[in-house]
């Protein structure tokens, strides 16, 4: 059938038209895109650990769902959990823990727990293989994806307080190098990534004493393990020495920050830090991730952790 002249020019309006839609569309579009690309990028969110109500002082031992209550009110995004400080491991207690934060708008960012692998008692190392294997599943049971991990360190200081009056640094054992250490920490926490990539939790190694004293050696683990399961959490607080200088080299394997405060002095030590600096000096090495707060000061939580949230809120900001 022959079209006629006024159905023809009729249907070639129509398409006209739609073409032109389609290309005002793809034009809106390109804009978007272009605004996309262009608009600031976003700040780190910031978190709190439940260390930083806790702190290990008798007069604080809040339990961690008034943790995660505080960490709400105040204005977090997230909340780290201390392991050591949780009342139980049975799935109850962990359940009620996630949806404590889920009714509170809150994230459970973050685990840190404490083990120790610089020891010759291979018994000993097998030990906390297996305690931080467990703890890994506990962090995928509450939905969390990053667990901070330590070296642990030679043990022959008294105690903390004498750790700390030394500034981090101990006697190895005797008869035993570094070399031997190290060896150690590497065997131990390999054994610990089928566990981590099964759950889809990122183990982070922290500068926290020990052979993580330095960046030069959390970086000697890190990279000859080479998994994407192991990474580093950097801790703002844990370099008495040129800490800038060690905050950079750990940088581009970081995933997880936690940032000290000292607000009415600190515990053991306190550190004047830069964070407008530590910020940028993130921001450079594309990080997008979670600033964790441990508080470390003497001040009242109940002042101190607000003023250290608005600290990092204004350093952190886009």
């Amino acid at each position: 059938m022959t079209q006629s002249r006024r159905t023809f020019l009729s249907s070639a309006a129509t398409v006209a038209g739609a073409g032109a839609g389609w290309a005002a569309q793809r034009g809106r579009a390109a804009e978007s895109t272009e605004g996309a690309a262009t608009a600031p990028p976003r700040g780190n969110p910031i978190a709190v650990s439940t260390y930083s109500f806790w702190r290990f002082k008798d007069d604080s031992k809040l339990s961690i769902e008034a943790c995660i209550d505080e960490a709400a009110k105040m204005g977090f995004d997230a909340v780290e959990l201390l392991h050591i400080q949780m009342e139980s491991e049975d799935d109850a207690y962990l359940q009620k823990l996630k949806q404590r934060a889920f009714v509170n708008g809150m994230s459970l960012c973050g685990l840190s727990t404490h083990q120790g692998f610089v020891s010759p008692d291979k018994a000993k190392r097998q030990e906390n293989i297996d305690h931080t294997n467990r703890v890994i599943e506990l962090a995928y049971k509450l939905g969390i994806p990053t667990m901070r991990v330590n070296t642990g360190r030679w043990g022959t200081s008294k105690d903390f307080d004498e750790l700390m009056v030394n500034r981090g640094i101990e006697p190895r054992l005797e008869g035993y190098t570094d070399e031997d250490g190290f060896k150690w920490v590497i065997d131990s926490l390999s054994q610990c990534l089928p566990t981590a990539e099964k759950c889809g939790v990122t183990l982070g190694l922290e500068n926290h004493w020990g052979l993580g004293r330095t960046a030069e050696g959390v970086l000697r683990i890190v990279k000859a393990i080479d998994s994407p399961w192991l990474k580093c959490t950097l801790d703002t607080g844990n370099f008495l020495e040129d800490p800038y200088d060690q905050l950079e080299m750990m940088a581009p394997q970081t995933v997880f920050v936690q940032a000290k405060t000292y607000f009415g002095g600190g515990i053991w030590y306190t550190l004047d830090l830069d964070y407008p600096r530590i910020a940028e000096m993130l921001r450079r090495h594309n990080y997008r991730g979670y600033i964790s707060l441990e508080f470390e000061g003497n001040e009242d939580w109940r002042t101190a952790i607000p003023r250290s949230l608005s600290l990092l809120r204004e350093a952190f900001q886009a």
